[in-house]
């Protein structure tokens, strides 16, 4: 790993997050095509003032994948603790062990808690967004071709391309059009190719698309770490508006 993550993480924290004060995570339950759907959501302190919230929309990878809603594990962990930097309400779907983000269920399942989500609190939908890690990733660019005009910004981490034929990014580059996008990815990744990252990034670039590419040299598939390490992450993501 490229850097030592305990001073990655606490150094984003320090400077992020700076000692304000926690949210806390929810969870909650949606039915969609009688099929019932547990998930988490963050909600930062704001949530209290009334004041339209940015939604960031995280998707997991493959290895948190289950059926009671609650991601665990020492990844689950990170991600709970990088919100507490966050200004946003968060949602968090969990995918179906024998699911991916792209099937037509999960994609069902994912639309449904965001407009479950947006109708209980308030949500400035000028303001949505994605963030994806692995599968996740993959994930983002599926709702992002799906929804053009629904999310703000995108950020794929170790992400690709979800066609699986013909040519797999000129499609997708020109559906998500000029919403501003963020990709990360490790050059020694075995898991997800790099090429996926540079492909999307080099036909999103070609369309006059905004895109920011970073490729960490030497750096495997945990380039997610890297990732949420970045301190100017956060603040171009929030940023962005429809």
């Amino acid at each position: 790993m490229k850097n030592d993550f305990s001073k990655l993480f606490s150094g984003f924290l320090a400077s992020s997050f700076s000692g304000g004060k926690q949210g806390e995570i929810v969870n909650r339950n949606v039915t969609i095509n009688n099929e019932n759907y547990v998930y988490q959501a963050y909600l930062p302190p704001q949530i209290k003032t009334q004041e339209k919230l940015p939604l960031v929309v995280f998707l997991h990878g493959i290895r948190e994948r289950g059926s009671g809603g609650f991601v665990t594990g020492m990844f689950a962990q990170i991600v709970r603790q990088y919100l507490k930097a966050v200004p946003a309400i968060v949602l968090l779907p969990q995918c179906r062990p024998d699911k991916y983000w792209i099937d037509e269920p999960m994609d069902k399942m994912v639309t449904g808690e965001i407009e479950d989500i947006s109708k209980d609190f308030s949500v400035d939908e000028k303001r949505k967004y994605l963030m994806g890690v692995s599968l996740g990733g993959y994930g983002v660019w599926h709702f992002a071709a799906n929804y053009p005009n629904e999310f703000a910004a995108l950020v794929s981490i170790c992400g690709g391309s979800p066609l699986t034929s013909g040519d797999r990014f000129a499609p997708v580059a020109e559906r998500i059009g000029k919403t501003p996008a963020w990709l990360f990815h490790g050059s020694e990744d075995k898991i997800v190719q790099v090429s996926e990252s540079r492909n999307l990034a080099a036909a999103i670039r070609e369309r006059g698309g905004e895109v920011k590419y970073s490729e960490y040299e030497g750096v495997g598939h945990n380039v997610w770490l890297d990732a949420l390490g970045e301190k100017e992450l956060l603040p171009w993501l929030l940023s962005q508006k429809l």
